[in-house]
Parts: C-alpha cells; sequence; structure tokens
C-alpha cells in the first residue's frame, strides 16, 4: 500500500461520525497512513417517513456502497444492524469490531424507569421491535403506556423528553455510549423485557472485493466473538425472511462453565406491533468455528419460530 490517505465513507450524523472517526484512528494504526472522512448523505437520512414505511432494508447503507464500488471512498463505516442481510460479492465485509454494549435503554422524564412511568406515558420509538416488546411488557405488568412512532437523530430524541412532549424514549445504548452521553440514561433495559435488533451495538467496515489487500488491513479490526454472534443473529433474521425494520430482536452471546466458554446462546423474539402476540425462543449451541456453523444455528431457531407462527406476526415480509 502507498502513504497516500485512505478515505472513509461515513454518514454525517454526530453518532457516525463519533463511530468513523474511532475506526479511522484505529486504521492509521494499523496501516500508518492519514485516513479522510467523507461524508455521504443516504436516503434513511433525508427521508423523513417512517422506516416500516419506506422498507428499512438498505436506506442508511446503499449510498455509501455506491460510493464504494464508484471508487470515491475505499472503505465505509456502518453500523452493522443497518445492514441488509445478503452480502454483496463485489463488497468485502473486512472487519465486525469488538461490539458495544446491544441493549435498549430507556431515557426519561425525572429519571423514571419503564416499571415507574405514570399511566398515560407516552414513549417514543421508532422500532417496530421496540413497540412490539413494550407493549407486551405493558400487557403482562399492568402499565398505561402509549408507543409513539418517531424518527430523528439521538438529539431530536431526547428533545422530545425535555421538551415535555413525550416522557420517555427508548435509544440504543451503544449510540449514546459512543457520543459520550450515557449520563442521560434512566435505565438501561434488560434483554429479557426488550430484546436487541440483530446485529445491535456492533460496526461493519466494508470494502471492495478487489481491495484485497486493504481488507487484509482491516481485518486486524475484526472480532470472531463479535462476527460470530452477530451472523447468527442475522441469520436468524434472514430466514424469517424480515428486513431490518421487521419487529425482531435476536441477540447472541457466550456462555462459560467456569472460565471456559463452550456455548452459544441465541434468543430471538417476532411480534405484534401492539404486544398482543410475541413469539420468544432461545437455543444453545456449541461455539461456532467458523461461518457456516453461526449460519446454522440463526436458522435452527428461525425453524422453530416460524414452526410457531412467526411468519403471521411480521407482517410483509422481505423479498
Amino acid at each position: 500500500m502507498t502513504t497516500d490517505a485512505l478515505k472513509l465513507g461515513t454518514r454525517r450524523s454526530k453518532l457516525a461520525m463519533a463511530q468513523s472517526g474511532h475506526v479511522a484512528e484505529a486504521v492509521r494504526r494499523i496501516t500508518g497512513r492519514p485516513v479522510e472522512l467523507v461524508e455521504i448523505t443516504t436516503y434513511g437520512d433525508v427521508s423523513r417517513e417512517q422506516l416500516a414505511q419506506i422498507g428499512g432494508t438498505g436506506v442508511f447503507v446503499t449510498a455509501l456502497r455506491d460510493a464504494l464500488l464508484r471508487g470515491e471512498v475505499d472503505f465505509a463505516v456502518h453500523s452493522l444492524k443497518d445492514l441488509p442481510t445478503a452480502q454483496p460479492d463485489d463488497l468485502t465485509l473486512a472487519a465486525v469490531p469488538e461490539r458495544e454494549d446491544p441493549r435498549d435503554v430507556l431515557v426519561a422524564r425525572d429519571g423514571l424507569t419503564l416499571a415507574r412511568l405514570p399511566a398515560g406515558s407516552r414513549v417514543g420509538t421508532g422500532s417496530p421491535r421496540r413497540m412490539a416488546q413494550l407493549n407486551a411488557y405493558a400487557r403482562t405488568h399492568g402499565l398505561d403506556i402509549e408507543t409513539v412512532p418517531i424518527r430523528g437523530n439521538i438529539d431530536t430524541r431526547v428533545g422530545y423528553v425535555r421538551s415535555g412532549e413525550l416522557d420517555a424514549v427508548v435509544l440504543a445504548a451503544a449510540g449514546l455510549n459512543r457520543i459520550g452521553r450515557t449520563d442521560e440514561v434512566t435505565e438501561f433495559l434488560p434483554v429479557d423485557v426488550v430484546l436487541p435488533a440483530p446485529g445491535q451495538g456492533a460496526l461493519a467496515i466494508e470494502c471492495a472485493a478487489t481491495r484485497v489487500e486493504l481488507a487484509a488491513a482491516l481485518a486486524e479490526l475484526d472480532d470472531p466473538h463479535t462476527r460470530a454472534a452477530v451472523t447468527a443473529e442475522r441469520s436468524l433474521l434472514a430466514a424469517l425472511e424480515a428486513g431490518c425494520s421487521a419487529p425482531v430482536g435476536a441477540l447472541a452471546d457466550l456462555l462459560a462453565d467456569g472460565q471456559v466458554v463452550n456455548e452459544m446462546r441465541l434468543r430471538g423474539v417476532v411480534g405484534t406491533p401492539d404486544g398482543a402476540e410475541l413469539v420468544q425462543l432461545s437455543t444453545t449451541g456449541p461455539v461456532p468455528t467458523s461461518h457456516n456453523d453461526a449460519i446454522t444455528l440463526g436458522r435452527e431457531l428461525a425453524d422453530e419460530m416460524l414452526a410457531k407462527g412467526a411468519a403471521g406476526l411480521m407482517g410483509e415480509r422481505a423479498q
């Protein structure tokens, strides 16, 4: 490789710039080359429609991928949960760095937790997955809350609470952690209350498949355990034929017997946005030693969920 600057394609939001900045610094250390951030506007950034209306799948990544294929940038950083489950042949997923906290969090007025929200509280989220699980929790715990669809960046969403328009909003812990605003969290939601989106908290670093030397350098940032976990989660999503805006949650984690990590547990949930119906299952298997092992774990759990009626809870499935 030369010593010319590498161009890193990123969305222009504060969060995207922060996480891309961390990756840029790591790539500088590995390659010895300067890295220049190139801001790219995606369709998801300019559309004001709800993600469920515009399809969700690929709306935050297509423009970045197009820039890669045109050679306008050398590599791109995505929030992995935004990636379509099918990987294009002409692009390489060069690295999945170590995952941030995958949980969702509540940012509520007066320091309130979910269980202590008063009757009639309005909780904002743009995610059918979050709506399904929040409403299911409310039904089973006697809470009187209304889930309200919202869009916007972190400032916009938290602003709804600060202005009094909403009583609380639900966000990803990873985003707040990456921009140093964890102190605004009033509750980290347990995953048995709200299971995160497949791949939540993880980043994806892509480059063109022809850039073999660059891909090898970027691969030094790869975390094998994170890659295996998100591969299993995204395999479940793909097998359910669901897009990234579907009401599907999934989380894979490693289980240890003493000091020895010997199993991976995969949990999945599908539900109707009103929370009236949920299919929630889990499975365990040996720690995947290959990409195919992780895919198999996800497919097996998806088959069990489909057998329990998951397909009927997702609305229109991805094609």
